[in-house]
């Protein structure tokens, strides 16, 4: 990975730790996990296949650094390996097959769909790690992933046109010129 990249990617993860750790927890310590976003941004846009593991590792031990939930240093780098391992592959197969607004809008869902990945390996891990009732499943799953799945994607159809905007103009990401009709 380039250094200019590696600094943008550092710039993501650290804004979303900082985000991870303003927003409170709500239910036993648990809180919506914002830094998702800046993770899937920088999968989207900077990762490769030497680096997208570093990636998920460095968000998973910021956010379990910030973590309020009790034992939930595990969970965050268990579920951020793997979501970034399963984000990447999937947004780095599927979307060379996108237009640019077709991997927009794969983006956007694919982040939904990663939130609720990543908060169900947390639970279930936390669960395991944690002296939390496996009944709490379903209540934390609907009460906490699910909203938090919503506000992530929201946020990154927000972002990913802010990224692109700031990237194109600073050289950090190259778009493909529109095929011209001649």
């Amino acid at each position: 990975m380039k250094l200019k990249n590696l600094i943008v990617v550092a710039l993501l993860l650290a804004i979303g730790t900082v985000l991870h750790a303003l927003f409170p927890g709500i239910i036993f310590g648990m809180k919506s996990d914002l830094s998702l976003v800046m993770l899937f941004l920088a999968l989207y846009f900077f990762a490769d296949i030497k680096t997208f593991l570093v990636i998920g590792l460095v968000d998973g031990i910021l956010a379990g650094l910030t973590t309020t939930l009790p034992g939930g240093f595990i969970p965050n780098v268990v579920d951020k390996l793997v979501t970034s391992t399963v984000v990447f592959f999937v947004f780095y197969l599927f979307a060379h097959y996108f237009s640019t607004k077709g991997k927009y809008i794969f983006g956007v869902v694919l982040a939904g769909l990663g939130t609720v990945l990543s908060g169900t390996i947390f639970l279930t891990v936390a669960i395991m790690v944690t002296n939390l009732p496996a009944a709490m499943f379903v209540t934390m799953f609907v009460s906490m992933v699910l909203p938090t799945a919503l506000v992530n994607a929201i946020l990154l159809a927000v972002l990913y046109p802010i990224i692109v905007k700031i990237g194109e103009r600073s050289g950090f990401i190259k778009i493909a010129p529109k095929p011209s009709i001649h």
